[in-house]
């Protein structure tokens, strides 16, 4: 095997290891020799796999990433003839961990055989040992402490041992990372949600403000995994970095941080982002979400959602569409076989809008239950816009009588939605009209009973947040009387869609019905058309919101006595 050897005028009776390093030739006292034969007191170091990726150096010591090509080129480690590479390399760690914020206390230990005499310390770029101890008992071991940590001990280290055979080899290197407070941390997202259903792939999204050359991802658990990646310039201005992770399974916790650091000094980091958990959802059977609110806050209001379910979970995990959150809460057992959790939100504000989610898990299992039915919740008071809500012909009406509600702006608004007092379903939407010089939109009811009788509000709406509402209009309240009839009420209209043209551009609930009854709406005792036409509008999540005709029957309120302040659902 083709080999270097070294030779020293004044030593003769060692010889040492020659390791490629930029920058460095040879020194006069030192002579190459080209060796034809392979000698077994003679040998250049290969460099192990983990070291040859991509063509460079790149190691990966206790997880960490390596930033140069290799250690020391010239590393120069004195053997005793006959027996280099025959004894083991020595292990290098540090407590409690290779990454320290600045100013804290960090130990590095390096251990090696029972016969071990001493042992010797080397950083990266110094000519001389760093430090050496003699062994701790069981006299395997030496102990290095920096009792504060600095920029200064920032770098990679190497140790190696004495014993009556010689020297040993180097260790491999462990690289010592100091955090500097006055970086700012980065923030750690998952795209798109950090709710990754079992072997499913998500995209952690590592970014900062500050002009980061390098972004570092570290998974938490007992291999302290790491991942390295160059910034890229976001649209908005920021550096980030993308790490595609997975498939996740539940096998383990999934926890993340992130750092960002200049490439001009590989070993100084930011602090850590705050960690980031993936919630991985399985297929046990989904909670319930619920509330005893309506789906209308009005900021400073306090929201309580409660989890529930008939499978004995033992902790529950909120989560709102669109945000890195997921608050957990451990399960409590009202009654056997049930459990539940309160999530306690508030007091409301605009960023309490949205879509909501629950899950329930298992205290072994990294596994989560299938997510609950959505619950959506709107926040009021955002455009601080008040519309006006007005009734034709009034606000007194006989049964079978049509109803318009009429929601107007001056300012414009893209949606107006319409509200009963008291209804548990979402509100109705319409998209707004302009009408000089009103935006606004026609609610209309035909055929009205007693039981839609009741105190509506209207809110106005931008499509670019549609969670969050105008002022309430004032309060307008509706009175339905009997009256009596010749012969069946008006005819309700059969419960399904029916759409007309090609792109959707209006819907009509049911087929037109026919009514016996004389009226406006009947003249010359002809039967009337019953039609109900809403324009469509997406809901929150994108789709057409859904029309609920249940929502207009609810059970009816007496005209008479004190009112009841939460009418149920028939």
């Amino acid at each position: 095997m083709p080999c270097v050897c070294l030779s020293s005028s004044s030593v003769t009776s060692s010889i040492w290891t020659l390791g490629p390093r930029e920058g460095h030739t040879m020194t006069p006292t030192l002579t190459a020799l080209l060796c034809l034969a392979h000698s077994q007191a003679l040998a250049i170091r290969r460099p192990r796999a983990q070291e040859a990726v991509g063509g460079q150096g790149l190691l990966r010591p206790q997880g960490l990433p390596s930033h140069r090509n290799s250690l020391p080129g010239l590393s120069l480690g004195p053997r005793t003839r006959g027996q280099a590479g025959t004894l083991p390399k020595p292990t290098l760690w540090a407590e409690p961990g290779s990454v320290i914020a600045r100013g804290r206390p960090v130990t590095i230990w390096c251990e090696g055989p029972l016969e071990a005499q001493e042992f010797r310390l080397d950083k990266e770029g110094s000519s001389v040992p760093w430090d050496r101890q003699i062994p701790l008992g069981p006299r395997n071991k030496a102990k290095f402490s920096i009792p504060y940590m600095t920029e200064h001990h920032a770098g990679r280290y190497q140790c190696l041992y004495l014993s009556p055979a010689g020297w040993s080899e180097h260790s491999d290197p462990l690289e010592l990372v100091v955090m500097i407070g006055s970086y700012s941390k980065p923030w750690l997202s998952a795209l798109p949600s950090p709710v990754v259903t079992s072997a499913g792939n998500v995209t952690l999204q590592c970014g900062s403000w500050q002009e980061y050359g390098r972004f570092v991802l570290t998974k938490e658990g007992g291999h302290h995994l790491t991942w390295t990646l160059d910034s890229q310039r976001h649209p908005s201005g920021q550096v980030q970095a993308l790490f595609p992770v997975g498939p996740v399974t539940p096998s383990h916790r999934w926890t993340f941080t992130c750092y960002g650091y200049y490439r001009s000094e590989p070993q100084v980091w930011s602090g850590p982002s705050d960690p980031l958990e993936l919630l991985v959802s399985g297929v046990s059977r989904k909670p319930s979400l619920l509330t005893q609110q309506g789906p209308v806050l009005a900021p400073g209001e306090t929201l309580t959602l409660q989890c529930h379910s008939d499978v004995t979970y033992d902790r529950f995990a909120l989560s709102k569409e669109g945000t890195q959150d997921l608050p957990q809460r451990p399960a409590q057992q009202p009654q056997a076989g049930l459990s539940q959790a309160d999530f306690l939100l508030g007091p409301v504000s605009s960023s309490h809008g949205g879509q909501y989610r629950c899950y329930g898990g298992h205290s072994l299992s990294s596994e989560w239950s299938a997510p609950s039915d959505p619950l959506d919740f709107l926040v009021s008071g955002q455009p601080p816009v008040t519309p006006s809500l007005s009734v034709q012909p009034g606000p007194t009406v006989s049964s079978g009588e049509t109803v318009t509600l009429l929601c107007q702006s001056q300012i414009k608004m893209d949606t107006f939605l319409l509200c009963k007092e008291g209804a548990a379903d979402p509100p109705l939407r319409l998209r707004a009209e302009y009408r000089a010089p009103w935006h606004q939109a026609e609610f209309s009811m035909r055929a009205v009973t007693p039981a839609l009788g009741g105190t509506y509000r209207c809110y106005g709406s931008h499509s670019s947040s549609p969670y969050l509402l105008s002022r309430p209009s004032a309060p307008l309240d509706l009175v339905v009387s009997e009256r009596g009839h010749r012969g069946p009420p008006a005819c309700a209209p059969t419960h399904h869609w029916n759409q007309e043209g090609a792109g959707g551009h209006k819907r009509v609930l049911g087929r037109p019905g026919r009514c016996r009854r004389m009226g406006r709406d009947s003249p010359q005792g002809q039967p009337a058309p019953l039609t109900l036409v809403l324009s469509p509008f997406p809901g929150p999540s994108g789709g057409p919101a859904p029309y609920h005709p249940q929502g207009w029957s609810l059970r009816p309120r007496s005209s008479q006595g004190p009112r009841t302040p939460h009418p149920t659902l028939t």
